[in-house]
């Protein structure tokens, strides 16, 4: 879209967060995911949607292109903006990573972009706009899928070209910004290991489940955006029965809801999206979940935690 983001004459800004749809080939549960999404998507009338990845599950799809097509459909008819982020499970069979971003680019409302030379396929930048100018950044980063060195098991892990990307970046828009950090937002799949400790620390609201499953490798993201004081909150998804906000160095690490009906849950842990609120000119945000049956839970409880 050439349009640019902006926020809206009350000062606000909305983004509807969808994770792990693992949608396969249009079965009865990919229906009742395209449901809820809509339902969402409706109810909260957002500025902006964002796939946190996992989009489809590559390994069962017959078509992954017309399956990727379908998963998007409700963000691409809404005529609202989206934006979208690669999981592990995206491109393990059948499609590649540069071929599921070319497709994701190619729809008229889609912002999804790029950024050739580095680790990955898709990160990018969005601007959010003002009344006076630039106002906020988001930051998309492919957070990869299965570590590639055979020495080191488990799950890959945000680059060092990716964090340098990022550091040149914030600091340009905060010279654009008058030396301020600009307030912003990350988007990308896996969790950081920094995950464990916000929810070992305890200024935590929401549930965990299930164990954090980050790389077994600590590439120094998290240590990049402390230092440059711009990101307010982290989103990811990746861990389906885990959907909680802690606060570590000034940072809110968040897990969105799991959307997808087509992959593990939890019984009596309901399907969802989170909703993440922007007010112009201020170095917070507000969340909530919308959760399937309509509901909304503000996560004002307390951490809880699953033997697991």
């Amino acid at each position: 879209m050439d349009k640019p983001l902006r926020f809206r004459d009350d000062g606000s800004f909305t983004i509807v967060q969808f994770t792990d749809l693992h949608w396969q080939n249009g079965d009865e549960l990919d229906i009742r995911t395209h449901d809820l999404m809509e339902r969402v998507v409706r109810e909260e009338a957002p500025d902006l949607i964002v796939f946190t990845g996992d989009i489809i599950y590559s390994t069962k799809c017959d078509d992954p292109i017309r399956s990727l097509k379908d998963a998007v459909a409700v963000a691409e008819r809404s005529r609202i903006p989206w934006a979208a982020v690669l999981g592990n499970h995206d491109a393990e069979v059948q499609i590649t990573r540069e071929e599921m971003l070319t497709v994701l680019q190619s729809f008229e409302s889609s912002e999804t972009g790029h950024t050739p030379g580095l680790h990955g396929w898709g990160n990018y930048t969005i601007e959010v706009h003002g009344h006076k100018g630039l106002a906020a950044a988001l930051y998309f980063l492919d957070s990869g899928c299965y570590s590639k060195h055979t020495h080191i098991k488990g799950y890959d892990w945000i680059s060092r070209d990716q964090i340098d990307w990022y550091s040149q970046k914030s600091k340009a828009f905060q010279d654009r910004n008058g030396g301020t950090p600009l307030p912003s937002l990350a988007f990308f799949h896996i969790p950081l290991p920094e995950y464990v400790d916000a929810w070992e620390q305890g200024d935590v609201m929401g549930n965990k489940h299930e164990r954090v499953c980050c790389s077994e490798i600590n590439s120094g993201f998290f240590a990049a955006m402390a230092e440059r004081r711009d990101v307010l909150g982290t989103f990811v998804g990746h861990d389906h029965i885990n959907d909680y906000c802690g606060v570590l160095h000034d940072i809110k690490l968040c897990y969105g809801r799991a959307t997808g009906y087509n992959t593990y849950g939890k019984e009596g842990f309901p399907h969802g999206a989170r909703v993440i609120r922007l007010k112009e000119g201020e170095r917070t945000f507000e969340s909530w979940l919308r959760l399937e049956d309509g509901s909304v839970d503000f996560q004002q409880k307390l951490k809880n935690e699953s033997s697991i």
